[in-house]
């Protein structure tokens, strides 16, 4: 097993990425024994796996992915809403709670157009357009918090490895931060200066997601606030 490129290092599609018996992970794909990147991005090695972290391109939708999105049409059995996909995402009055638990003939009572609502897809085939639920624990209408949206290719650097990097910035600014695949971030914190540490570290990520040692430069940004 063999490495061709840095772990980290920015990539272009059809470049070398490693020979031997590598996992092929997200954006690669096998020649025989050779790893290829299929996308722009940055090569993650994990263990015995080989990705590619996408740093452009539109938010692709795939079954269980977390979204937040805003209601832009109401229909007769649902809502359109805008989820920074290439295409809007059905949600079906069936698929979202009301407080009464019956039957709504009214549905801008339950969600309104230029709500923020958080859901989940639960198809998308690119034949259809995505259709999503609000249904289950903390999903369903955005009452407090603010948004960032970023590109949707950066979200596993917000993210990090295990959840390593959005922890860190939960426990650091105090602040609840609800990830969406489709690059809208929900913030919401104890202070007003929580929230602002939290957005503006959250775009410092973006920035700065194809380059190396993002962490430890996060962690000294915190460390340096703190004294």
């Amino acid at each position: 097993m063999t490495e061709q490129v840095q772990n980290k290092q920015l990539v272009s599609p059809g470049e070398l990425l490693c020979e031997g018996d590598y996992l092929v992970g997200e954006n690669t794909f096998r020649d025989v024994d050779k790893v290829y990147s299929s996308q722009v991005g940055v090569v993650d090695f994990s263990e015995k796996r080989v990705s590619v972290i996408r740093i452009k391109g539109p938010y692709l939708p795939r079954p269980d992915d977390l979204v937040i999105g805003r209601i832009v049409d109401i229909l007769m059995s649902g809502w359109l809403v805008d989820i920074h996909a290439p295409y809007p995402a059905l949600l079906p009055a069936s698929e979202v709670s009301s407080q009464t638990g019956r039957q709504v003939s009214d549905l801008s009572t339950i969600l309104r157009v230029g709500d923020l609502v958080i859901s989940k897809v639960l198809e998308f085939d690119r034949t259809r357009d995505p259709l999503i639920t609000a249904q289950g624990p903390g999903l369903g209408r955005v009452s407090t918090g603010k948004t960032v949206e970023i590109s949707s290719a950066k979200i596993p650097r917000l993210i990090g490895r295990n959840g390593s990097m959005v922890d860190l910035l939960k426990k650091e600014t105090r602040s609840h931060i609800l990830v969406g695949q489709n690059g809208i971030v929900l913030v919401s914190s104890e202070s007003p200066e929580g929230e602002r540490a939290a957005i503006s570290v959250i775009k410092m990520i973006e920035r700065e997601a194809h380059t190396q040692g993002l962490t430890d430069r996060v962690k000294a940004l915190f460390e340096k606030e703190a004294k």
